[in-house]
């Protein structure tokens, strides 16, 4: 049974990304960035929120990040902690649990990004919110979205496998596209039954 509607829903809001912010080349570990301009979108709505990250991870342990969004600012600290065979990986450091995360949000109404475990009860994911069928239809959309590539979102059936992906993995997503599709033929047939 989906949850009522009392928390906030985390995608809705803003969150950053520390690897895809790198991978994005928003961020370059070693190195100290200059601002660059970022934007969050929502597929329905359009641009939620734009802005400048920039950072400085030069340090052998420690760096940070700054996020401006009009008149908010926020300095986040970053914290490198080494891989178990070489290298180090990069973590935010909450601003309130203290944790290293991957992930910081930015809830509607919120002042500041920090990690879901700070926000507590406070919250909840999209899917939380969501009755079987709502679950089901958010399931297949993302497994159609990870297997798109640069295929036509619009196309009816799941895509074809993507290039560089093991058959393997694309078998499991086809499998996981199947099985949200018999959960909604199941649900389809039981309201058409009564």
């Amino acid at each position: 049974m989906s949850r009522p509607r009392r928390r906030v829903c985390l995608q809705e809001g803003l969150h950053l990304d520390l690897n895809k912010l790198a991978r994005s080349g928003f961020i370059r570990r070693g190195a100290r960035t200059d601002p660059r301009n970022i934007q969050w979108t929502h597929p329905h709505w359009g641009e939620i929120a734009s802005g400048s990250v920039s950072a400085d991870m030069r340090g052998p342990r420690e760096g940070w990040l700054s996020v401006k969004i009009g008149n908010f600012t926020q300095l986040i600290a970053l914290e490198a902690q080494p891989r178990r065979f070489g290298g180090r990986q990069w973590y935010f450091v909450c601003p309130i649990t203290k944790r290293p995360v991957s992930v910081v949000w930015k809830p509607e109404g919120a002042e500041q990004f920090c990690s879901r475990q700070a926000w507590g009860s406070q919250v909840a994911y999209l899917s939380q919110f969501g009755s079987l069928v709502d679950r089901a239809h958010l399931g297949k959309a993302r497994v159609k979205a990870r297997l798109l590539g640069i295929s036509d979102p619009d196309e009816l059936d799941l895509p074809r496998k993507p290039k560089f992906m093991r058959r393997d993995t694309y078998n499991r997503h086809v499998e996981r596209y199947n099985s949200y599709q018999i959960v909604l033929e199941y649900l389809g047939s039981k309201v058409i039954a009564k």
